[in-house]
């Protein structure tokens, strides 16, 4: 009889505590019985101290507000699309050269926000520049000018700040960064111009030679353990640029490829690298150049898929994403990938401002929603003045680092984006869904894993009371005023 009671007592002692409150990340709240529901929702919102913060509190009971919602969020896990790539960013020469301005202590805090899935947001994407960019100090290439032969190609350039910082990447990630690679201009003496600045046009008796740079570059990277997933044919092919640039047309960019590129990777063992075509901004273009390559069976061998930008909403334009979607739908089998992305025109006063947040959040949901497979920010870090820049170009990052405090500066860019990177992984299908009001946006994804993700934003003023419904699962949550929210299902 005592061993009953003594059993009967510790079954209660354990219910007790079971029950007992628990604090979330973000220090609200949360009672046991919520923390075990079938869902965890994560919050970031403005005015509030919610930062990918577990927030099972904006869970309600069941039926206890059911019936005030009007928008319901409803997903079909039996219809599926694209399979997911990774979301992550650009590691340029700035932002290496301002990563080794950081204490050890601050540089480690760096890696681990970025890439770590646990204790960070888990980027598992990585771009970077074949010799300069814009983002570079200054200007430069890996050849002596006017060999031809690239007999004097060497990276040592990169060895100083680039290659250890993608080293590093690579190791907090767990091993394996899907990585792809850009020039943005040829050396000067390959062009018609005779300047690696300012646009000018691939001379034709240097197409050869520079198809074989691209695998110099490979080959030496890879030397190095960094391995290459991929590369892009030429960074904004339409843009004549005050800083590295070089132009192609639609038909340029196809014979390049189909002719000297594709052939030269296929001939020196590369032919399983991904070939990324335009590289550039969404609207009537990226249509123009998917229809060119992939309809041609002969150059749309070499493409894995087509790149763009979302700069097309420069001067105020508004995103083309109906463009993204028509190349998902005319070419199923191709890939759409979002190569590079930032806010421009830096300024310290808006680290914080929240609608550079909701443009990032905006912008993937659209895309994903249209048949991206990955998403790649630009630069993963900057200074406290936008740069390293060597033509004044300067932008913001998700973080910057204040270089004369040893301080790293998180924007809400951050946030949004680790509220899909952090959850939604490689090889995840994405969910087709409904979303019965304008006021929120919306995307799934299930990992294969068998885990659901939906990602939830609400630009309104006001908070949002709404149902997600799966199939037999439903449950009413609220998203607060300019907010982000991931739910984990």
């Amino acid at each position: 009889m005592k061993t009953i009671h003594r059993i009967l007592l510790v079954s209660i002692l354990i219910l007790q505590v079971s029950c007992l409150p628990s604090k979330t990340a973000n220090g609200s709240i949360v009672s046991a019985s919520r923390s075990n529901k079938k869902i965890t929702v994560f919050t970031t919102a403005e005015n509030t101290d919610l930062r990918l913060s577990s927030s099972d509190n904006f869970i309600s009971e069941p039926s206890s507000q059911q019936t005030k919602s009007t928008v319901s969020i409803t997903l079909d896990t039996e219809k599926t699309d694209q399979t997911f790539l990774g979301i992550g960013g650009a590691i340029t020469d700035a932002s290496a050269e301002v990563f080794a301005r950081l204490s050890p202590k601050k540089q480690k805090e760096f890696l681990t926000a970025y890439y770590d899935k646990n204790k960070g947001i888990g980027y598992s994407l990585a771009r970077t520049n074949i010799h300069s960019c814009d983002f570079s100090s200054e200007s430069y290439t890996y050849v002596t000018e006017g060999d031809k032969d690239l007999k004097t190609f060497s990276i040592d350039h990169d060895k100083k700040y680039r290659i250890p910082l993608i080293k590093s990447a690579i190791e907090t990630a767990g091993g394996k960064l899907t990585l792809f690679v850009s020039p943005w201009s040829p050396p000067a003496f390959m062009k018609d111009n005779n300047d690696i600045l300012h646009g000018g046009v691939l001379l034709p008796e240097f197409a050869q030679s520079w198809a074989n740079y691209y695998v110099k570059f490979i080959r030496a990277y890879e030397k190095e353990g960094i391995p290459v997933w991929g590369l892009t044919i030429q960074n904004e092919p339409m843009a004549k640029q005050r800083w590295e640039s070089c132009i192609y047309t639609p038909e340029a960019e196809r014979d390049f490829l189909k002719n000297f590129l594709g052939p030269t990777l296929e001939k020196e063992g590369l032919g399983t690298k991904n070939v990324i075509i335009w590289d550039h901004n969404r609207g009537d273009m990226l249509n123009k150049r998917a229809n060119l390559v992939f309809s041609d069976p002969e150059v749309s061998k070499y493409a894995w898929g087509i790149g763009f930008h979302w700069y097309e909403t420069w001067n105020g334009g508004t995103p083309k994403f109906e463009s993204v979607g028509e190349v998902h739908r005319d070419f199923p089998n191709k890939n759409l990938l979002f190569t590079e992305g930032c806010i421009e025109k830096f300024d310290a006063s808006k680290y914080q401002f929240w609608g550079n947040a909701e443009r990032y959040g905006l912008n993937m949901i659209n895309d994903f929603n249209n048949g991206t497979v990955g998403w790649t920010d630009w630069n993963i870090l900057l200074d406290q003045n936008g740069g390293p820049n060597h033509v004044g170009n300067f932008c913001f990052a998700p973080i910057h680092a204040d270089t004369t405090k040893d301080e790293l500066i998180y924007t809400p860019m951050y946030y949004y984006i680790g509220h899909f990177s952090k959850f939604i992984r490689p090889n995840a299908k994405r969910i087709i869904q409904t979303v019965s009001d304008k006021n929120l946006i919306s995307t799934s994804f299930k990992n294969s894993d068998g885990k659901v993700i939906t990602v939830v934003m609400n630009q309104s003023e006001k908070e949002i009371v709404y149902n997600i419904i799966n199939h037999d699962l439903q449950n009413t949550i609220t998203i607060p005023a300019h907010a982000m929210q991931t739910i984990v299902y």
